[in-house]
């Protein structure tokens, strides 16, 4: 049997590539999975960098598959900083839990220092990541566009690959356009999905946190979730505001944080520092253009 090597991507890998992402990542940080779809555009994105488009090898089955992309940290003072992400990381079923992401991640990792790279953020397990060198990003003042300034976001990492690259710097990143295309292009993305074979969608233990894509209402059941036309669930909106298909209100975003406002009491049981209305009102001004209704 040949050894287990990492190598670049080839053309002719993409389907086993995007198949082998798809069943990696479904059901893992969201009901269902779009990490395959993202792969399958971003190597048509200027963001996209090829020299570190990875895959791992065990004889000629191809068991796991890494890609990195430029991305930006927007400055307190405005400007941006220019930085990087990676992600989907994917290592097939029957290897993980063996070692094998660590590996992969690793190697990629001394190849991006090589290449210059001096820091990388992106969402994840701090519980596997840790073990390639990364901690919370807010250790690094570095905040998440969806979450509140002063929040210790567990899932949303960094780490300095080049020590003083980043510095005393304070900003907030938001992922590259890219990681978006299927909430962007949902037609695209279905017409996608089916040409893979079917599998079921569920909420299950260790997700992230999911929002409907509307009025941000967190989604942690079937029952929170709004139905489809044809009566199956919506595991993007919630029930009070996409019901069989439809939106239930018409309304505009401003109109929307509005109505939203009103449960600030109930948001200040689960917020580390009360908040005011208006400053509830203002970090739904920033969560809510990133949400699939109001994206543009």
């Amino acid at each position: 049997m040949k050894a287990m090597i990492i190598r670049l991507e080839q053309p002719q890998d993409y389907r086993e590539v995007e198949n082998l992402t798809r069943e990696a990542f479904w059901n893992v940080y969201r009901p269902g999975c779009t990490e395959h779809y993202v792969l399958n555009q971003y190597r048509a994105n200027p963001d996209f960098i090829p020299e570190l488009d990875l895959v791992m090898e065990d004889g000629e089955k191809i068991i796991g598959h890494l890609m990195f992309s430029m991305a930006e940290i927007t400055l307190d003072d405005g400007t941006i900083f220019p930085s990087w992400t990676f992600g989907p990381i994917s290592i097939h079923p029957d290897y993980k839990r063996k070692g094998y992401g660590l590996k992969l991640l690793n190697y990629a990792l001394e190849k991006a220092k090589e290449m210059g790279i001096g820091l990388l953020q992106m969402e994840g397990n701090i519980g596997f990541y840790r073990h390639a060198g990364f901690d919370m990003a807010s250790k690094l003042n570095i905040h998440y566009h969806a979450e509140p300034r002063e929040a210790e976001v567990p899932y949303f990492l960094a780490q300095e690959l080049i020590p003083g690259y980043w510095g005393e710097r304070e900003g907030t990143y938001c992922p590259p356009k890219g990681y978006f295309v299927a909430d962007e292009s949902p037609e695209d993305f279905d017409a996608y999905e089916a040409t893979f074979p079917q599998k079921k969608k569920a909420f299950q233990e260790g997700q992230l946190p999911q929002f409907c894509q509307s009025c941000g209402m967190p989604l942690m059941r079937i029952e929170d979730c709004g139905t489809n036309a044809d009566g199956s669930t919506n595991y993007d909106y919630c029930q009070y505001c996409y019901k069989d298909g439809r939106f239930l209100q018409k309304c505009t975003m401003d109109e929307m944080i509005e109505h939203c406002s009103q449960f600030i009491d109930e948001v200040n049981k689960n917020m580390p520092k009360p908040m005011t209305i208006e400053e509830y009102k203002q970090m739904m001004r920033g969560f809510f253009p990133m949400l699939k209704r109001w994206r543009k």
